[in-house]
């Protein structure tokens, strides 16, 4: 069966991302609100440059990942066909990947080098969320098995990227909790402020991306029921690009060059906390509970 023409709904999304930060933006001047933190001037900068970095270097590695997402599929003898009216099932299936790359890139120190960008604002609003990776191939791996069962590579891309488009609207804090049984299934603003806040029973948690049952179902799952702090449990004090995107893999190459060999491997995989002395921190995720939080312009 041949496969419709999937449009790039990431790219067709972007007026609407703009308008909806605008609005954000604008909606602080006519209802301030003192616990919010709101947009500053260059953190916003740093964020979008972040975003139209991600977006050329994402073309550069997706080549790879490509290559071999599609070596995975062209071997397996089994096709599973896609439909329209099954796409909600496509969708299932994905995020369930998500779920695991995401927890993966929080837990395994390597991973987390290049997911850490996206933890690096000390405010949380729309244009977080345009904060995204350059060294995005890491997530490939966790969406092989999709594959290896015949859910075609181009599928799986188009239900990554309205898993992205759907995340984009739940990093704000202008909205509150929402109807209850919408925010038992999916992940909303809510549980989003947990994922990237401080506070020791917040640190990480829920990991989902359009549906938050995963999180419930794996035991990652808290509500939200003290103000978040936002940032990273050593908060970076630049908003060049540059260190934010790579400032994680110069931190792993010092420690590699002052510890053991036998300890490379456990301070690449273990989590992002873990010393030959301390072992693994609790957390060195999310954000930390502090008041050093860079000026907000």
């Amino acid at each position: 069966m041949e496969l419709p023409a999937f449009p790039p709904v990431v790219l067709y999304s972007v007026p609407l991302f703009i308008l909806l930060m605008v609005l954000e933006r604008v909606s602080y001047w006519f209802h301030p609100d003192a616990d919010e933190v709101g947009y500053g001037g260059k953190d916003t900068a740093t964020s979008l440059s972040m975003g139209l970095g991600s977006l050329g270097w994402d073309v550069l590695w997706g080549i790879g990942t490509a290559a071999a997402t599609s070596a995975i599929y062209l071997l397996t003898p089994l096709r599973i066909e896609f439909h329209w009216w099954a796409l909600p099932l496509f969708l299932i299936a994905q995020d369930l990947c998500y779920y695991w790359s995401h927890r993966g890139h929080h837990m395994i120190r390597l991973l987390w080098a290049s997911h850490v960008v996206h933890h690096s604002s000390q405010t949380f609003n729309l244009s977080t969320a345009l904060r995204q990776s350059w060294t995005g191939f890491t997530g490939f791996l966790f969406y092989l098995p999709l594959a290896a069962v015949g859910v075609n590579p181009a599928v799986t891309a188009f239900c990554g990227g309205i898993n992205l488009v759907y995340q984009f609207w739940i990093h704000t804090e202008r909205i509150d909790k929402m109807w209850r049984p919408y925010e038992f299934v999916f992940n909303t603003p809510s549980h989003h402020r947990v994922h990237h806040a401080s506070q020791g029973g917040y640190l990480d948690r829920n990991f989902g991306g359009i549906l938050i049952i995963w999180d419930r179902m794996f035991g990652s799952f808290a509500p939200e029921l003290e103000r978040p702090v936002y940032g990273l449990t050593t908060n970076i004090t630049t908003y060049n690009p540059l260190r934010v995107a790579y400032h994680e893999y110069a931190a792993i190459f010092r420690d590699l060059r002052t510890r053991r060999v036998r300890e490379w491997l456990p301070t690449l995989l273990r989590g992002p906390g873990w010393s030959p002395t301390a072992g693994t921190a609790p957390s060195t995720v999310a954000a930390t509970a502090v008041s050093r939080a860079m000026p907000v312009e």
